[in-house]
C-alpha cells in the first residue's frame, strides 16, 4: 500500500512540474511567434518592394517557409483574399490564428490591414514598417515577461507539487 501511495506522490509532483514547464513554455512560444511574424513582414516588404507580385502570391511564399503557426496565418489570410478584399481577409487570419500571442499582439498584426492593398506600394510598405515598429516594441515585452515568468513558473511548478507531497505524507 505504501508503494501505491509513494507512486501517486511522485505523479503529483511530476504532473505539477510538467504544468509550470508549459505555463513557462507559453512565454518562449509568444517570443518566438513574434519574432517570426516580424522577420515575415520583412520578407513580406521587400516582396512588395522588389517583385510587384500580388498579395496572395507573397502570402502563400511566405506561408511555406514559415513555421506551423505563422505559415497558417498567410496562408488562411491568402484562401480568405479569393472571396473578401485583402484588408477584411487579413484580419479575419489574424483573428482566427490559435497561437501563444496575446490579444495586444494580433491588434499589432492587424493594424497592417489598413493599407493593405488599397494603396501603392510605398503606402503598403510604410504600413509594414509601422507594423514592424509596433511588433518590435511588442517583442521587447514578451522578452522582458519570458525573462520574468519562466523561471518563475517552473520554480512555481516544481514547489506546489513539492508542497502537495509533503502535506499528503
Amino acid at each position: 500500500m505504501q508503494i501505491i501511495k509513494y507512486c501517486m506522490l511522485f505523479l503529483v509532483f511530476i504532473l505539477s512540474n510538467v504544468i509550470g514547464n508549459y505555463i513557462a513554455k507559453g512565454y518562449m512560444l509568444r517570443l518566438e511567434e513574434l519574432e517570426e511574424i516580424k522577420n515575415a513582414l520583412n520578407i513580406f516588404k521587400t516582396k512588395i518592394k522588389f517583385t510587384y507580385e500580388p498579395i496572395p502570391e507573397i502570402f502563400g511564399e511566405i506561408s511555406e517557409n514559415s513555421s506551423k503557426n505563422i505559415s497558417n496565418l498567410f496562408l488562411k489570410a491568402k484562401e480568405k483574399m479569393k472571396f473578401e478584399s485583402t484588408d477584411i481577409a487579413w484580419e479575419e487570419a489574424v483573428e482566427e490564428l490559435k497561437s501563444n500571442l496575446k490579444t495586444e499582439d494580433k491588434q499589432t498584426i492587424k493594424t497592417l490591414s489598413k493599407l493593405l492593398g488599397s494603396t501603392d506600394t510605398d503606402g503598403q510598405i510604410s504600413q509594414i514598417e509601422v507594423t514592424e515598429t509596433f511588433l518590435e516594441k511588442q517583442i521587447r515585452e514578451a522578452e522582458e515577461e519570458k525573462q520574468k515568468n519562466e523561471k518563475l513558473y517552473k520554480k512555481l511548478g516544481a514547489t506546489i507539487g513539492l508542497a502537495i507531497v509533503i502535506i499528503l505524507i
